[in-house]
């Protein structure tokens, strides 16, 4: 059986949830950025979306973190293009950035390496509750570009079952609402609200010993 969210942390947990979702609308843009991690549903979503003709070219960035060297070991841009090509994606279509270690650097590299083409919009895919923070990031890194983001279209337990390690996406969620903050406080990101439910949400999670990820 998958592990369930417990229901005494369930409404915390989709609080923290609900929030990263930028609920962005999608649209046509010049390029789809799918960002490493240990979830290969990025990839899925990008190979989706190439094929809706929401963008004409992917670039897939991400070397290895410590949470996918096992999984992807050469390489999360690397796997993730492989998936792709498995989904039907032209080899043509796709550019791989194998460098970036962090969200910033995701940003930075990318945008080097499209800086010889013509590039006004980007969609981000990401894994869901990645969204806000990879939006903040490429704001204060890239400005001038119009972006959006995008992930799998999973409801909370949908994902959790994806995973198949409830703690895992728990401690990320937490990590990751952390890194609102801290990230913006160091310059990495454009500032965020964080509205009270979603801090109260958090600090409970903490509490409960969710830390795994906190920086």
């Amino acid at each position: 059986m998958p592990e369930t969210l417990p229901d005494d942390l369930r409404a915390d947990v989709q609080a923290l949830w609900d929030y990263h979702d930028m609920r962005h609308e999608l649209r046509p843009a010049d390029v789809g950025i799918g960002l490493g991690s240990h979830d290969l549903g990025v990839a899925t979503c990008a190979a989706e979306l190439f094929h809706a003709g929401m963008f004409p070219r992917i670039v897939f960035t991400g070397a290895n973190a410590p949470t996918t060297v096992d999984r992807f070991p050469r390489g999360e841009a690397v796997h993730y293009r492989e998936h792709a090509l498995e989904l039907g994606v032209p080899d043509d279509a796709i550019l791989v950035e194998p460098e970036a270690r962090n969200t910033g650097e995701n940003i930075k590299l990318t945008r080097r390496l499209l800086e010889s083409r013509e590039v006004g919009s980007v969609v981000l895919i990401s894994r869901p509750y990645q969204q806000r923070r990879a939006y903040a990031t490429c704001k204060k890194l890239w400005p001038e570009v119009d972006v959006i983001c995008a992930s799998r279209s999973l409801p909370l337990d949908d994902y959790v079952e994806s995973i198949g390690d409830v703690d895992r996406v728990i401690n990320m969620l937490v990590g990751d609402t952390q890194r609102i903050t801290v990230y913006a406080a160091r310059g990495f990101a454009v500032q965020q609200d964080i509205p009270g439910r979603v801090a109260e949400a958090y600090d409970r999670l903490v509490q409960a010993g969710f830390r795994e990820r906190l920086l």
